[in-house]
Formats: structure tokens, C-alpha cells, sequence
């Protein structure tokens, strides 16, 4: 699914990430490093939010190559999400669907699961943290990507938010074979996600295990 060809992540002539040569196959992965290992950058960089040098392949779409296909097929959302502050939740769904070709049906699922549905109307200025993040995740989960990326997807956000964001994972997963990489200091309930495979971010390298 993920490929990496010398992929290398440097902040000012700093080497934070180092990638040879990996495969990722479809799965849900779970991206585990210390505060300051590089994990926020390295699932940015896959995104295609960073410049790196190297490549990385998405079920063999280039992304330096071919950007606007590649980022079609990938989903992010951020650890503490920043968006507009003019703009209400609805418009920013609105702009996610028409991006990523998403169907309003799924759109209104994930909005009423989370019961998100008495703000959407309200500027983004007005959420709170919680409610910022609720949307980040709405997002990420729009269209028919083939990688969500989600960086401390269970920070912020409440028990029943957390259980609902765990049935998503395991149904985009294993209804529409859509794989997931995952970074969070948190341990994740395995009794759901029964088949994380971890990636551990040491010393600016990557190591499957299992």
C-alpha cells in the first residue's frame, strides 16, 4: 500500500527522518515514538504536507509525480486542528465532500455519531478544543480515501466519542479496505483494533513489528 524509496526528513540540514526502503501493506498501523521522534513530521510528509527528499508511493501513485491523485487517496487530521475561524463546521465539510468527491450520506453519519449536528452552523472561531477535533476527524473519514492518516486521534475527545472513532476505524477498515497509520502515546483498546501492527520511530528510524 505505502512505499518509501530513500526518504529522508531534514529541518535545517537535521536529519529527523530516515526511510531506506519500507512496504507497508494494507493494515491499521500504530506509529509509537517518544515527544520530538519525528511523528508528527514523518505522517505530514506522507500527507503531503512536507518537502522531503526521497519518494513515497501510495499503491504505486508517485506523490512528488503525481501530487493531486496521490493526496485523493489520503486522508489526514491533525493533533490539535487549526482551521478558519470565519468559517462554520458545515462549510468546511462542504469543502472536504466537493474535494474529495465524498457522498453527503456518510457526511451526515459520522455527524450525527458524534452528535455534532447543533453547532455545525456556528464559526469555527466559537468551538472548543474538543469540538475542533470532532471535526478534524469527520473530515479525515469523508470521501473514499485508501490511507487515513490520524496524528493523537484520542486526544481531546470524550469516552463515547473515542468508542464511536473506534467503530469508524474498524469499519472503514474492514468494509472498504481502507488502512490507517495511527500516532499516539496512548495505548489503543486492542479488544477493538485487534490487528494494529506497530511501527516504532527510534533515533529517526522505522521498525515494523508485530
Amino acid at each position: 500500500m505505502l512505499r518509501f524509496h530513500n526518504f529522508i526528513k531534514s529541518y535545517n540540514s537535521r536529519k529527523i527522518v530516515e526511510i531506506g526502503e519500507l512496504e507497508l501493506s494494507n493494515g491499521i498501523y500504530w506509529l509509537k515514538g517518544i515527544n520530538g521522534s519525528g511523528k508528527s513530521t514523518l505522517l505530514k510528509s506522507i500527507c503531503g504536507f512536507l518537502h522531503f527528499d526521497g519518494e513515497i508511493f501510495l499503491n504505486e501513485v508517485n506523490l512528488k509525480r503525481d501530487g493531486v491523485d496521490y493526496r485523493k487517496k489520503i486522508n489526514f487530521a491533525d493533533a490539535e486542528p487549526i482551521y478558519p475561524e470565519f468559517l462554520t463546521g458545515n462549510e468546511m465539510i462542504k469543502l472536504f465532500l466537493k474535494a474529495k468527491s465524498g457522498s453527503i450520506t456518510k457526511a451526515e453519519y459520522y455527524i450525527n455519531s458524534m452528535d455534532m449536528g447543533n453547532y455545525l452552523n456556528n464559526p469555527l472561531g466559537t468551538y472548543s478544543s474538543g469540538m475542533l477535533k470532532k471535526l478534524s476527524l469527520v473530515l479525515a473519514f469523508l470521501g473514499n480515501p485508501t490511507l487515513i492518516c490520524l496524528d493523537e486521534p484520542l486526544i481531546t475527545i470524550d469516552i463515547d466519542s473515542l468508542s464511536v472513532l473506534y467503530q469508524w476505524i474498524k469499519d472503514k477498515h474492514e468494509k472498504e479496505n481502507t488502512g490507517f497509520i495511527l500516532s499516539s502515546h496512548q495505548p489503543f483498546d486492542l479488544s477493538i483494533l485487534n490487528n494494529v501492527i506497530t511501527l516504532s520511530l527510534e533515533n529517526g528510524k522505522l521498525y515494523p513489528s508485530s
